[in-house]
């Protein structure tokens, strides 16, 4: 005869046996959620006609999908894709931006395509990917940024680069496979070089159903030729709607291998990273600070009493005389507030509701923030004459700029097992991906500041 503590032992062990059982089934049934982020792809193209888009049209129609979705602050495409699948701000995930300044160097330090930094010294918050991983759920990215070495990755390439580095940190057997499959991957530095951003998304597409083979449960691709396009020709551009199209084929064909390998057990969320914007004249903040005696090109940056470094469609600034700070700041800032150009002026005490650290808490962030208006953007020229540049004939693109700007709005979709059809979300913000994501692989991110968008959920 059992005696009671005996019993309740047992009962114990049974609950928990079966929990584990459970979870287990939950982790082999076979569902896989993958997540695609077309760079740039403002939302704005969602309903216009000259986008030729047809899969993507479907994923809204039989699935689910938003009219736009706010990003973050830089609108740029580190911070914004850390975002994504960190489901919280770059206050807390530490991506600040494409890149910073170093204030004890006085050099630039470029974040984008991952030229220093692993993931883990990186992001500071725990990504989709690191959940997934650490509840034994097998995890693939194809050229996500901020996961260079990023060991909860199994299968990957980051967003590098050069070609050293391209081979160096994609997962050896996915490198073998792809040489296998014969896939250029010996053209991924040229053809980064030389604008060729359609073939490059076809490369690592190839690589991204490889991946799949290895039946992952979370995998994320980014595709980056419709950002390259835009930049160079504009928004709305007939080779920024050849792109798009070019994408719209590339998720056509990862959605046709899931059919065939995950039948009625995938699930799809396509989205971006930021919106985009057309412009014509470049705001030089570095000249205007040259011309008040603030910058001085002939002595180390960091010797002058002000720097102003780009992302875009804004720029950091950072004051060097720190006994004087305050009164610097507001000299500054009165410099720039009703400029040619300019739409916003930051100052730290501005920063939390853009979900920014103030620079005595991080002092890689700057000291202001300035953002620019439609058909602007702002560039790290100091040697000009002239605060704006004169208009030019070309269009060209832009992001970075104020997330409540309406053209830097992104996309998002989502299609497949576990969402419901014909659901229209009218405007989320990117925090909800990841914790979205996540629930529909049966996990919870939390401590985000997101949230679970269950009105999509079946």
């Amino acid at each position: 005869m059992m005696n009671k503590y005996t019993l309740k032992i047992c009962l114990l062990v049974t609950v928990l046996m079966g929990a584990f059982n459970l979870t287990q089934a939950a982790k082999d049934d076979g569902h896989i959620v993958v997540i695609i982020s077309i760079d740039g792809m403002a939302s704005y193209y969602l309903d216009d006609p000259k986008a030729d888009i047809p899969t993507l049209h479907a994923l809204m129609a039989e699935g689910a999908s938003a009219k736009s979705m706010k990003p973050v602050l830089p609108t740029s495409t580190w911070a914004n894709h850390t975002t994504l699948v960190t489901g919280v701000t770059p206050d807390r995930h530490g991506v600040i931006g494409n890149k910073y300044w170093e204030r004890s160097t006085g050099k630039t330090i470029q974040l984008i395509s991952d030229p220093i930094f692993d993931k883990d010294e990186l992001v500071k918050a725990p990504t989709i990917y690191d959940v997934a991983h650490d509840a034994g759920i097998k995890t693939a990215a194809i050229l996500w940024p901020a996961s260079r070495n990023a060991h909860t990755l199994d299968w990957t390439i980051p967003d590098v680069g050069t070609d050293e580095h391209f081979k160096k940190y994609c997962t050896p057997e996915l490198w073998a496979e792809s040489v296998a499959a014969g896939i250029p991957v010996e053209k991924q530095e040229v053809w980064r070089n030389s604008g060729m951003g359609v073939e490059r998304d076809l490369m690592y597409t190839k690589m991204f159903l490889l991946a799949l083979k290895h039946h992952p449960g979370l995998a994320l691709l980014h595709l980056i030729a419709v950002d390259h396009l835009e930049h160079e020709h504009g928004p709305r551009s007939p080779e920024a709607y050849a792109a798009l199209h070019a994408a719209d084929q590339r998720v056509k064909e990862v959605k046709a291998a899931l059919a065939a390998q995950y039948p009625g057990k995938a699930t799809i969320i396509v989205t971006s990273d930021h919106g985009f914007v057309g412009y014509h004249q470049k705001i030089e903040p570095n000249v205007k600070l040259r011309q008040a005696g603030l910058y001085k090109s002939k002595v180390p940056k960091n010797k002058s009493p002000a720097y102003s470094i780009s992302q875009g469609g804004s720029c950091y600034i950072y004051i060097n005389d720190k006994k004087n700070l305050p009164a610097w700041t507001k000299k500054i800032a009165a410099m720039f507030k009703g400029a040619e150009g300019i739409d916003l002026v930051l100052e730290p005490k501005d920063y939390a509701k853009f979900g920014l650290p103030t620079p005595d808490v991080d002092p890689r962030m700057g000291d202001l923030i300035l953002t620019a208006k439609d058909d602007y953007s702002i560039s790290d020229g100091t040697d000009g004459e002239t605060f704006v540049t004169a208009k030019s004939a070309k269009l060209l693109g832009a992001h970075g700029h104020s997330p409540l700007m309406p053209q830097m709005q992104a996309s998002f979709m989502a299609w497949g097992a576990g969402i419901k059809k014909g659901v229209k979300l009218d405007s989320i913000d990117n925090l909800d991906v990841a914790p979205t994501a996540a629930a529909l692989l049966g996990l919870e991110m939390k401590n985000v500041q997101g949230r679970v968008l269950k009105e999509i959920l079946e």
